[in-house]
């Protein structure tokens, strides 16, 4: 795991510590830049739609607590750790790299709660139990935005709850969801080019249909 990590909250949730990189690294240093062959450390940064999740759990536990949640792509584990101190009876997260799976030990050990990291894919799979389905920041591409939508009206279909947290990362389909509530997130100007995100929390809509406008907090 990158050794670059320093312990501090994100801005939005000052309840949580994570290991994370300086407010003043951009994503690609710490791989040598955008070139590189390694995957830059996605895991090592608090990206506005999970922390805007992550506070939502936190001020609304009754979303998860006495639940089991699943936390897909967890990087950090920020909404795994926000899911277990709001109450969740049980939590895993799910990530494919081996050092994010590292760093959600690491973090979940920091604020003194139990999480369950899971080394795989979990978009090829199911819901496996839980009640609580979360994401943050999940939609970042066209086709990794494809197969989590798929994954998610999936287990949303068998029962579980879908929440996820986007700061308008362009392809979240947002007729399939509804729109709960809107935050503004301080934002490293190295990782966003901006000092502020706008952040949305979003639940599936069972059936499909469209969002309301969030209010922004």
């Amino acid at each position: 795991m990158w050794r670059g990590l320093r312990a501090a909250a994100p801005p939005a949730v000052p309840e949580i510590l994570l290991y994370a990189a300086d407010p003043g690294t951009g994503l690609f240093e710490p791989t040598g830049g955008y070139r590189s062959e390694q995957p830059p450390p996605f895991w090592a940064f608090a990206w506005a739609g999970g922390q805007a999740l992550a506070r939502h759990l936190l001020d609304h536990p009754d979303l998860v607590r006495d639940r089991e949640v699943l936390d897909v792509g967890a990087g950090s584990g920020l909404v795994a750790i926000a899911a277990a101190k709001a109450g969740a009876s049980r939590v895993r997260a799910a990530e494919i790299d081996p050092d994010a799976i590292a760093a959600i030990d690491r973090n979940a050990a920091l604020n003194g709660v139990t999480v369950e990291a899971v080394l795989g894919d979990a978009l090829d799979g199911d819901a496996a139990g839980a009640d609580v389905v979360t994401g943050g920041d999940v939609f970042y591409t066209a086709a990794t935005a494809a197969r989590m939508m798929r994954f998610l009206r999936r287990v949303g279909q068998a029962g579980a709850r879908v929440l996820v947290g986007d700061a308008g990362r362009g392809f979240l389909p947002e007729g399939r969801f509804t729109a709960l509530a809107g935050y503004r997130v301080p934002v490293p100007v190295a990782l966003e080019d901006t000092g502020m995100k706008d952040a949305t929390v979003f639940e599936l809509a069972t059936p499909p249909g469209g969002g309301r406008s969030p209010r922004v907090r």
